[in-house]
């Protein structure tokens, strides 16, 4: 190892795509990057967070035997190192004396030459850190080639102490590992809390971000670096593969510790949510399956906007050739609906099966006809047609190895308009977290557009007629889901409130929501919970998805009244000083 301090330093960001438990996978892609680097130049390449073990490991990472795994792995490819080649930052799970931390280690000249812990352990949101992790202590700089590098990772930049203690031990340049994941906006909020910390450290940054699908959360990677005046730096591309070598040179003012990255690529960013919504779909599905080593899927496609936009989503994920499409009718599917599953099934090229359900149908009442005897036809039997086509669905999965793809909405699952063990089938929803009246923007969208790197046809891949029918589950004669809901602009409009808020009924009625309809609304979404509770997970691409975000109980008593909020009695608070620190919530 060189000592002297250099006045040049190439770093190779390496914003890749691990999969959680996949040890030998992922120190092959760390491999790869370093080769990479040798062959651009790179003194150092940099990871994103737990990138030996994959993130986020949740219960997994308390595994002995995975703790055991990445530590081997980490010293193998220290020893690697010793060939003169790149250094490499690395985040792992390390076991120390009983505890275990959020560690970034320094692997330089055959040996680990320093671990670096996560001081800051997220606990909020899909976060749930403290549940596996010991927070570290205050970290100094890491000693890199005659620099010091101050490596604080992923959530210590999300509150000042950390930053400003590397900063008060003579940290040069900040290299900060993230395992950030998306949801709209994401990267303006990343580079919001990056400038504060610059701002009050005085010290450049390389922000390393993750990429790719991890069950419901997706990472767009977006990785990035300022300077110490807050210009940017660089910034890679989202939701791509990329290791990019950028080249650092010591300006000499301020003490000798400014850094200035010279040349660095500047990809555009989208800044467009609903593009950005629609990659994160297709990216996350993709990976669900190929992760999981499912040879493809199959859906439902109904003729209805959501299978249609699933369906295009899908063959954009995996390719028409591992995508197959069963349009299941019933004597309420209108002509229209079959001619618009075929239109969409022949745009996309996939292998498309007309089964129908009438003998199912009635041979389950026919079975229950003694036991409903005297009873009046009701939802039960509109359930059965559901319910039959999920257990068509089922069978074809498991005759041919598909996954299936279930096709629910966030409005849908939000009120419960949906059918356990009937179209809640399935193993995985990229449109779980779309409200409806953003899936037929995307829908929109698709059919203008093409994100790169899709395996879709070009042009027009949703008939015209999807978009405009009226929605229907065409469980009985001329119904539209506007018989049991309230129009969906109205509808997603208050729900954004309700789940994404947390506001009470009372606020939202005040900002002009009619009383009634939204009590109904929260009544409806209280009441669905033991249904999400089942349903399959799905992309998160919103502040608040149903899953990691919204953990409600589901034997819940609570109701909001809608009344005032009443005001808390402060002579009745003996206790006035308060206590704590506030915590930052990365959403």
């Amino acid at each position: 190892m060189n000592a002297r301090p250099t006045d040049n330093l190439a770093i190779a960001v390496a914003q890749l795509n691990p999969t959680v438990g996949d040890i030998d996978g992922n120190a092959a892609k760390a491999r790869a990057a370093r080769a990479q680097a040798v062959r651009d130049g790179a003194d150092l390449v940099a990871f994103p967070e737990l990138f030996i073990c994959g993130y986020p490991p949740e219960d997994l990472v308390l595994k002995p035997a995975l703790q055991a795994a990445c530590r081997a792995k980490i010293d193998e490819l220290a020893r690697e190192t010793a060939d003169g080649g790149p250094a490499m930052l690395i985040g792992t799970p390390w076991l120390e004396e009983g505890k275990l931390y959020n560690a970034y280690c320094l692997l330089d000249g055959g040996v680990i030459t320093a671990v670096r812990r996560k001081v800051d352990l997220p606990n909020y949101g899909v976060f749930d850190e403290k549940r596996v992790f010991v927070p570290g202590p205050m970290p100094g700089p890491v000693s890199f080639r005659g620099v010091r590098l101050g490596v604080p990772i992923c959530e210590d930049i999300w509150v000042p102490d950390v930053v400003e203690t590397l900063a008060e031990t003579g940290t040069e340049l900040m290299i900060v590992p993230n395992g950030s994941p998306y949801h709209r906006d994401k990267d303006d909020v990343r580079l919001n809390i990056a400038v504060a910390r610059v701002t009050e450290s005085d010290l450049p940054m390389v922000y390393v971000n993750q990429v790719g699908g991890q069950d419901e959360l997706i990472f767009d990677g977006a990785s990035f670096g300022l300077h110490a005046d807050r210009s940017l730096a660089f910034q890679l591309p989202a939701f791509t593969e990329q290791v990019t070598t950028v080249r650092w040179q010591r300006a000499g003012n301020n003490n000798g510790r400014t850094w200035r990255c010279v040349g660095g690529p500047v990809a555009k960013l989208m800044n467009d949510g609903d593009r950005e919504d629609y990659i994160a779909c297709v990216l996350g599905l993709r990976d669900y399956v190929d992760k999981n080593g499912f040879k493809g899927v199959v859906l439902g496609l109904s003729g209805g906007i959501d299978s249609a936009l699933v369906a295009a989503m899908s063959v954009d994920a995996l390719g028409a050739a591992r995508v197959r499409c069963v349009m299941l009718p019933y004597r309420f599917t209108s002509q229209a609906s079959l001619d618009d599953a075929a239109a969409v099934a022949k745009a996309l090229r996939v292998e498309y099966d007309v089964v129908p359900i009438e003998k199912t149908v009635l041979g389950l009442e026919q079975t229950l006809a003694p036991m409903f005897k005297g009873m009046p036809r009701d939802v039960t039997e509109e359930n059965l047609q559901a319910r039959a086509r999920g257990v068509i669905l089922m069978a074809v999965s498991n005759k041919f190895g598909l996954m299936v793809v279930t096709t629910g909405n966030k409005s849908e699952m939000s009120v419960g308009y949906a059918t356990l063990y009937g179209d809640m089938n399935g193993g995985f929803n990229p449109v779980k977290d779309l409200y409806k009246t953003q899936v037929y923007r995307l829908a929109r969208l698709r059919n203008r557009w093409k994100p790169d790197g899709a395996r879709g046809p070009d042009g027009l891949v949703i008939p015209e007629n999807i978009i405009t029918r009226a929605p229907t589950a065409e469980l009985r004669e001329n119904q539209t889901d506007q018989d049991s809901l309230p129009p969906y602009d109205a509808l997603d409009a208050i729900l954004a409130r309700l789940v994404e808020r947390e506001e009470p009924i009372a606020a939202i009625v005040e900002a002009g929501f009619d009383r009634e309809t939204v009590a109904k609304v929260a009544r409806m979404l209280d009441l669905a919970e033991y249904k999400r509770r089942q349903s399959a997970p799905g992309v998160k691409v919103t502040l608040r998805n149903f899953g990691r975000d919204r953990r409600y109980p589901i034997v819940n008593r609570f109701r909001d009244s809608g009344a005032a909020l009443p005001q808390p009695d402060r002579a009745l608070l003996k206790d006035k000083s308060g206590s704590g620190k506030g915590e930052a919530f990365d959403y």
